[in-house]
């Protein structure tokens, strides 16, 4: 490899690109709501890592906690093989903040993989094969993940997936009456992230709870991206009020570490100890460097401060975001997606955006829409800032 060629062009050679069109970000640093490119250039990062940077880039209390956790150990075994207090103890936090049913904390690498051992476990339970899903929906990008996403475009180039799988319509009530005895899983968002924080009914999910339990089929909320505070509660279900039989969670709880959880009861877990033993496995779910980051995410956030805070900080981008190629405003608490009507205003106004020095982006299934879901700790002014930057890039656009 040849070291001297700058390093975009040794990004572009050997780093893998998803999309042919990558922003080129150098980033040098980063730091609280703000990362810093090489030339210096201070953006404002309106989308925390896609939901990833909760408490904020490279947040002291975090960085702290995993100084501290590698000079003890990193890897030593297997995830439920060895007792490793920091996988305990960020569990007990975890049940602490869930219904008192979901108590047993399988810990896994991201939420591709809480989805992939959720739905395994839903159908080691029922013993049935059917899952369904709802149009739109993101559960992840590996197989089985893919198998249930609510977006043919997407799985197009890589079936055959899983069988067996249906995609109903999202906060509709007549699609429930299609799930039944031969329906191992429902997996749901209670937000719907990528499809442009869609908030559904909350009789919905009622709705969709008793129907799971009158058919003994097992109901996953996928948290993945609504955990850890994002949404105004530590947990979305908190709106509704609906206990799931499994919930995932990734994405906020590491502070930029990768880690995820999927939680179910100690009863339902047990499932994997026995026909087969070692039903699910992982090397390096629960590592304890990612368990330490993640406990120091739980502390920061376990006063509710930034939580009680989403509402009022939701409530400034709404008063503040006016302008006539603004359609609308959807999501709860910092998950907001700002609706501008098509793709061909969307996409312009987030690389002016960029220009300008704030970090936006489109949802998967919402592409005339653009992401607001900063960091929690982001302060009064910075939002008002990240607002400003906004607004001129519209009015760029669509009056200049």
């Amino acid at each position: 490899m040849n070291s001297s060629l700058p390093l975009r062009t040794l990004f572009l050679q050997h780093v893998a690109q998803t999309s042919p069109f990558p922003p080129m970000l150098e980033v040098e640093k980063a730091l609280g709501v703000f990362i810093f490119d090489t030339q210096g250039k201070r953006y404002i990062d309106f989308i925390s890592g896609i939901s990833v940077s909760n408490v904020g880039h490279c947040n002291p209390h975090v960085i702290k906690a995993i100084q501290k956790q590698a000079e003890q150990y990193m890897h030593v075994m297997v995830y439920g093989e060895f007792v490793q207090s920091p996988q305990v103890k960020l569990a007990q936090a975890i049940i602490s903040v869930l219904p008192e049913s979901l108590n047993s904390v399988y810990f896994v690498n991201s939420g591709s993989e809480a989805t992939e051992g959720a739905l395994k476990l839903a159908k080691r339970l029922t013993g049935r094969t059917e899952l369904i899903s709802f149009k739109n929906a993101y559960h992840g990008s590996s197989h089985g993940a893919l198998s249930v996403m609510g977006s043919e475009v997407f799985k197009q180039a890589y079936r055959p997936l899983l069988p067996d799988v249906r995609i109903l319509n999202y906060n509709d009530f007549d699609s429930l009456d299609l799930i039944s005895s031969k329906t191992a899983a429902v997996i749901v968002e209670p937000i719907q992230g990528e499809a442009g924080a869609y908030v559904p009914d909350s009789a919905w999910l009622v709705a969709l709870r008793n129907t799971c339990t009158e058919m003994g089929t097992i109901l996953i909320f996928d948290e993945i991206q609504t955990g850890f505070g994002r949404t105004g509660a530590f947990f979305a279900l908190e709106h509704s009020g609906v206990v799931p039989d499994i919930i995932l969670m990734a994405k906020g709880m590491g502070g930029g570490l990768p880690i995820g959880a999927f939680v179910a009861s100690k009863e339902h877990m047990l499932a994997f100890t026995n026909q087969p033993i070692l039903g699910h496995i992982t090397t390096f779910g629960g590592n304890a460097v990612c368990c330490a980051a993640s406990s120091a995410v739980f502390e920061i956030l376990s006063d509710l401060e930034f939580i009680n805070q989403a509402a009022s900080k939701e409530a400034i981008i709404r008063n503040r975001m006016v302008h006539p190629n603004i359609k609308a405003i959807h999501g709860k608490g910092l998950l907001l997606a700002l609706n501008l009507g098509s793709n061909e205003i969307a996409l312009p106004v987030m690389t002016r955006c960029m220009e300008l020095g704030l970090i936006t982006d489109w949802f998967l299934f919402a592409d005339h829409c653009l992401r607001m879901a900063p960091p929690l700790t982001i302060t009064e002014e910075e939002i008002h800032e990240a607002c400003d930057i906004f607004l001129q890039a519209i009015r760029d656009i669509c009056e200049g």
